[in-house]
C-alpha cells in the first residue's frame, strides 16, 4: 500500500503526526554506531534483586489476569512509599491506578477527563506525548515556556500561566523533576500553580516520574501534597524509572478517588490489566528497595553520571545548562557556531559518532527558536559510554573547530 493511499485511512487526530524525533535518532545512532545519549533508557544491567523478584513472579505462575486498576500486593506497595517517602497515605484500592507505563497513564489520565474544544496548558519544552494526547482526546494544548536565565536555570513566569489561560481551559500538565531541561521546581513555584489551578478551577497532571532522582541537595515536592490540592491532582510514578527496566512498562497514577474513577473507565479499554508477574515483581522490589537503601545508592550514582556528561559537554566547547534532575542535559551548541539543533544533532550522530536530540522536538511552532540553539543529552548510561562519547566529542569538535 503506498502511503498516499494509506493516509486516506488515518483519522484526523493522527494524520498530523510524524515519527518521533526519538526513532529517527536512534536509527541513525545505530547506522553509524554512534554513542546512544539520545534516548533516555538505561544501557546497563536493572538491579539483580528487581530481575529476581520477576522470575520468582512467574515462576509462582503469576501468569493471568489481575485486578484492573493493580495488583492487590503493588497498589499496597505504592501506598506505603507514599506514606514513608511524602507523607501522605492514598488508599490503595480507589486511589492508586496501575498503567502501561507512565505514558499509558498519561493518555487514560486526557482520555478521561478531557473534553472535545477544551484548552490544557502545557510547560514547554515538554515531553512530546503531552500534546500528542490532548489532541487525540479533542483539545487544544495552550503553551507556557521556561524561560534560561544568564545563571543557566530555568524559569517560569506565573503571569505568563496566567495569560495563556482561557473560559475553556481544563487541565494543566506539569512535569518536575523536568524533562528535558532538569529543573526541579521549588516548593514556592508549586505553591503559585497550585494558586492558580484553585483559582480557575483546573485538573493539574503531575509527571513525576523522576521524583528520586534529584541533586545539589535539591528536594523534589509533590503538588499533590499541597493545601487544597489533593481532590484535583493526580500524580504519575514510573517503576521503568526508578528500577532502571523502562521495557516493563509498569506506571501508576495516584490522586483523589474521584479522579482515578475517570481514569479507570479509560484505562479498562486500553489495556484492561497490566503484565501481572511485572507487578507483583515491582511490588517485591519497593520492599526490597527501602531496605536496602537502594534510592538513594541510585540517586548518588546518577549525580555522578550528570557530572561526567556535563563536564565532557563543557571541555568540548558548548554551555550546559543547569540540571538538578532527571536523566537529561541540555547544552548550548551556539558557542560552537551552530544555530540549528537538528542539523547539528544530525551531524553529531554520522561525524562525531555521538548521538543527541534536537530540543525544537519538545517545542511549539511559536517557541521553536528557544530550543535550536540547543541539543539534548542523557547520562543514564554505563560510565564506559559516557568517557567514550566524552573522547568523541573532545577529538571530534576539535577537529571541526580546527577545520
Amino acid at each position: 500500500m503506498t502511503s498516499e493511499k494509506a493516509g486516506t485511512y488515518m483519522a484526523e487526530r493522527v494524520r498530523g503526526f510524524g515519527e518521533t524525533i526519538f526513532s529517527e535518532m536512534t536509527a541513525l545512532a545505530l547506522k553509524h554506531r554512534a554513542v546512544n545519549l539520545g534516548q533516555g533508557y538505561p544501557d546497563f544491567p536493572a538491579p539483580d534483586f528487581v530481575k529476581e523478584a520477576a522470575w520468582k513472579a512467574i515462576a509462582r505462575d503469576e501468569n493471568q489476569y489481575t485486578r484492573s486498576a493493580g495488583h492487590p500486593q503493588l497498589v499496597e506497595a505504592i501506598a506505603l512509599l507514599w506514606q514513608r517517602d511524602w507523607g501522605c497515605s492514598p488508599d490503595p484500592l480507589t486511589e492508586i491506578t496501575v498503567t502501561v507505563g507512565a505514558t499509558e497513564g498519561l493518555f487514560a489520565a486526557v482520555q478521561a477527563l478531557v473534553n472535545p474544544g477544551d484548552d490544557v496548558l502545557i510547560i514547554e519544552p515538554f515531553y512530546d506525548a503531552y500534546p500528542a494526547d490532548v489532541i487525540m482526546a479533542g483539545g487544544t494544548p495552550r503553551f507556557v515556556p521556561l524561560r534560561p536565565g544568564e545563571d543557566g536555570e530555568w524559569y517560569l513566569d506565573l503571569e505568563e500561566v496566567r495569560r495563556a489561560i482561557t473560559p475553556r481551559t481544563r487541565m494543566l500538565i506539569l512535569n518536575t523533576p523536568h524533562n528535558p531541561t532538569g529543573k526541579v521546581f521549588s516548593r514556592e513555584e508549586l505553591e503559585g500553580l497550585a494558586a492558580i489551578a484553585q483559582e480557575y478551577d483546573l485538573i493539574v497532571l503531575s509527571d513525576e516520574v523522576y521524583d528520586y532522582l534529584t541533586f545539589d541537595g535539591r528536594r523534589h515536592w509533590r503538588i499533590a501534597t499541597l493545601p487544597g490540592m489533593w481532590e484535583r491532582t493526580l500524580t504519575l510514578g514510573s517503576a521503568g524509572k526508578m528500577f532502571g527496566v523502562t521495557g516493563w512498562k509498569i506506571g501508576w497514577v495516584v490522586g483523589s478517588a474521584a479522579l482515578n474513577l475517570a481514569v479507570r473507565k479509560a484505562h479498562q479499554w486500553i489495556p484492561f490489566c497490566v503484565a501481572t508477574p511485572l507487578q507483583v515483581a515491582v511490588a517485591i522490589a519497593l520492599q526490597e528497595a527501602s531496605a536496602q537503601g537502594y534510592l538513594e545508592t541510585m540517586r548518588v550514582a546518577f549525580e555522578r553520571k550528570r557530572d561526567i556528561l556535563v563536564q565532557a559537554l563543557a571541555e568540548a566547547g558548548m554551555r550546559p545548562l543547569a540540571t538538578h534532575g532527571t536523566y537529561f542535559v541540555l547544552a548550548r551548541i551556539d558557542p560552537l557556531g551552530w544555530e540549528d539543533d537538528v542539523a547539528f544533532c544530525r551531524w553529531l550522530t554520522t561525524t562525531v559518532g555521538v548521538a543527541a536530540i534536537p530540543p525544537t522536538a519538545f517545542y511549539s511552532e511559536d517557541h521553536k527558536a528557544m530550543g535550536r540553539r540547543m541539543a539534548r543529552f542523557a547520562f543514564c548510561k554505563r560510565d564506559e559510554a559516557l568517557q567514550e562519547a566524552a573522547r568523541r566529542l573532545r577529538e571530534g569538535l576539535r577537529s571541526r573547530t580546527r577545520a
